[in-house]
């Protein structure tokens, strides 16, 4: 039965399109710009996107299962069109943080949100808890490259970063893969590592000796809030702030579920040293 990948052109969306193709996967992809997608040959293309619910039935038409991207404010409108196509299965993309807010306030829920839904809508359902991504520290190119330094909050905040294809990787397998149904998947990279020491790796990547520099709380706000909205400002920091006093562990669930390890951060920074030149 054909599955359907939401955000089929995201950052890991794009990159399960492949794991599936190569896996010889029956699948439809979900992309608003079809031309510019430049999708694998054999992927059937369903022209739309999660956040305009009106091209959600033509796009679940005949699916079994759907890997869905994570757009919380529009998961309502997605379990009503998915439930009218009789999808089964859903393998949500959401993320580390839905077990700290599922003890929190209903009105900050963010990934769990979109757990609860599936959940209470009755699909057979796996979710996949990866933490932060080694991508996001591409955002310290431009620093790097004109001034080679980093700037950020919270410097002791262990982390566990873990490398998209690994994601990608992951979800393949859980799609293929039904004994999954009902786990809920936590992923990390393979290290602990805080934001200096990656700072470190990518300066021995590309051979430059870069400096960090701590901001205040205050001061990663002013920064970050007119880039990405107060409210994602804020939920970042406390993000840092708790893994400041509660040490991240990595998980081995990528080497358990696909029976290779997870890439290290040192190799990451490795692969993409062209950006920081």
């Amino acid at each position: 039965m054909t599955i359907l990948v939401t955000g089929a052109t995201g950052s890991v969306g794009r990159l399960l399109v492949n794991e599936l193709v190569s896996a010889g996967a029956p699948v439809r992809a979900l992309t608003n710009n079809p031309v510019k997608a430049a999708l694998p040959a054999g992927v059937e293309i369903a022209e739309g996107y999660l956040g305009r619910p009106s091209s959600l039935p033509a796009a679940l038409k005949g699916v079994d299962t759907v890997y869905l991207a994570p757009l919380p404010a529009v998961v309502d409108d997605f379990v009503v069109c998915a439930l009218e196509a009789g999808v089964r299965r859903v393998v949500v993309l959401s993320g580390e943080p839905a077990e700290y807010e599922s003890q929190g306030d209903p009105a900050n829920w963010h990934y769990y949100r979109l757990e609860r839904a599936i959940e209470d809508a009755g699909f057979e359902w796996t979710h996949l808890r990866p933490g932060q991504f080694m991508n996001n520290t591409l955002d310290w190119a431009s620093s790097i490259k004109s001034e080679g330094v980093v700037r950020a909050p919270y410097p002791s905040a262990v982390q566990t970063p873990i490398d998209l294809a690994d994601i990608a990787a992951v979800a393949r397998v859980v799609l293929l893969d039904e004994s999954y149904t009902g786990r809920k998947l936590t992923m990390s990279g393979p290290e602990a590592i805080t934001q200096p020491e990656e700072v470190a790796l990518i300066g021995a990547a590309i051979g430059r000796s870069l400096r960090f520099e701590e901001l205040s709380r205050e001061e990663a706000l002013a920064a970050w809030a007119p880039v990405m909205g107060a409210g994602t400002a804020e939920w970042l920091l406390e993000g840092f702030r708790v893994m400041s006093e509660y040490r991240m562990t990595p998980e081995s669930t990528v080497l358990e579920v696909t029976g290779r390890p997870a890439l290290a951060y040192r190799e990451w920074a490795v692969q993409n040293a062209s950006a920081f030149w």
